[in-house]
């Protein structure tokens, strides 16, 4: 069976001297018509439809008022197809500016199988904003941000942002709430283009909500933000990524050859922290450029599987980040939502709880790499063992000991001498006291479970 056919237009930005041709003619042609809004410029020109304010106006939320005008658009144009056994049965909508600009109602009109829904272009805000900023949108890059969503779609952007959708005040000042670090130049306030009483005018962000009397014409031009986290890491991975294909030695690379390097620079960051005062700043700049070099590493392993089509840096991240929600969440289940008051034994011991089912582990020595120094690895042992009620502890009598750095190094270095005068290799001796201690830990955690 045919579907009821429903053709979009777009009253453009401004008056009715914006409005297209192609518009008028099916103004003309198709009497059952609807405006998605009578507060606009253009609407003069459909003296016969009816429109949609009265939703806005009793609907609890914006979902539901775009819900709403799909639904009642469907049934029109079932109507219609009823009405007009012999044709489609045609039923012509009109929103503001373009059809495809902003425009969720048509989103959602797109994705309903019920209609064969038409668009027509039209002119949009986007197309006066550039006339009157002087701007290629293409050459500068321009995201355009709704601003009832400002929050989370300007999360992350370097700028320039056009921020359209800035209706109400309410809008504008979760704008200006949801940024920390602000920009400090001025932004451009576009209001009510191709009118004549259009205004353009800069101002301050602290004075957004209240400088600025925002109606449904009103747009923010941010030329620039605070460069954040995100514009910067993608910068630099779609840089390894091209300098792979244009630098030989780097195309050659793979996870193995890249090893050496990723535990040089673990190393290097070792130094770069000993060096750093975080009172004076003093090091911050060789700790900054030492972790870069620890990321680079990261990033050229992500680049190389997602060459293989295995996982790219953006699995990376997410990873990470689904892994520390559900420990923290299970964390916060065991404690009753709070650590504050939990014994950092028993925050250690839920912690690789979590870790131990979520990687199918047995034990908490389970996954503890062998290849690691020998003095480090013994104390990721020691760390761990305290998960299992402190299993391989020196003695049950163990208590806290009041000892410096100074006294702890000089202890070890005693260690080393007397490994030396001996001909003792002490990194294969702690090696094996530790294997030691991890069969310890894994009786006592057998007999817990079989308990």
């Amino acid at each position: 069976m045919t579907r009821p056919r429903l053709h979009v237009i777009g009253l453009g930005p401004g008056g009715p001297d914006l409005v297209t041709a192609g518009a008028l003619e099916l103004i003309a042609r198709i009497p059952r018509q609807f405006l998605r809004t009578e507060r606009h410029p253009a609407a003069v020109v459909m003296p016969a439809a009816q429109w949609f304010d009265r939703l806005y106006d009793t609907g609890s939320s914006m979902e539901q008022v775009y819900g709403s005008i799909v639904e009642a658009l469907v049934t029109a144009a079932v109507q219609e197809q009823h009405e007009s056994p012999s044709g489609p049965g045609e039923v012509l909508y009109a929103v503001p500016g373009s059809p495809m600009v902003a425009e969720h109602t048509v989103e959602l009109l797109l994705a309903d199988d019920r209609l064969e829904v038409v668009i027509h272009p039209a002119l949009s805000f986007l197309d006066l904003t550039w006339a009157r900023l002087g701007i290629d949108p293409v050459e500068t890059g321009v995201r355009l941000i709704d601003g009832h969503r400002f929050a989370v779609d300007a999360a992350g952007q370097r700028g320039p942002l056009l921020v359209g959708q800035c209706d109400n005040p309410f809008v504008m000042s979760d704008i200006k709430l949801s940024v920390e670090d602000p920009p400090s130049a001025p932004v451009i306030v576009l209001q009510r283009l191709g009118l004549e009483d259009e205004a353009i005018f800069a101002v301050d962000w602290e004075d957004l909500d209240r400088e600025v009397i925002p109606d449904h014409l009103t747009s923010l031009w941010i030329p620039e933000f605070a460069a954040p986290v995100a514009a910067e890491v993608v910068r630099f991975d779609e840089l390894l990524h091209r300098l792979r294909v244009e630098d030989p030695w780097k195309a050659e690379q793979t996870h193995d050859s890249l090893k050496r390097y990723l535990l040089e620079e673990t190393y290097e960051v070792f130094e770069a922290i000993d060096g750093y005062d975080p009172a004076t700043g003093e090091g911050a700049d060789e700790l900054c450029g030492e972790l870069g070099d620890l990321l680079y590493q990261v990033v050229f392993h992500s680049a190389i599987a997602a060459e293989a089509g295995w996982f790219t840096l953006a699995d990376v991240a997410a990873s990470i980040h689904d892994k520390l929600v559900s420990r923290h969440a299970a964390l916060d289940q065991a404690t009753g939502g709070s650590t504050a008051d939990t014994e950092i034994a028993e925050v250690v011991a839920l912690w690789e709880s979590g870790k131990r089912g979520e990687h199918g582990r047995e034990s908490v020595m389970d996954g503890i790499p062998t290849a690691m120094p020998a003095l480090a690895r013994a104390l990721k042992v020691a760390k761990k063992a305290t998960a299992v009620g402190g299993a391989g502890a020196s003695g049950d009598d163990a208590r806290p000991v009041e000892l410096s750095d100074e006294q702890l190094g000089a202890a070890l270095l005693d260690l080393v001498d007397l490994a030396h005068r001996t001909g003792l290799d002490p990194e294969d001796a702690l090696r094996r006291a530790t294997e030691l201690r991890i069969v310890e830990v894994r009786a006592v955690e057998a007999a817990e479970s079989d308990w």
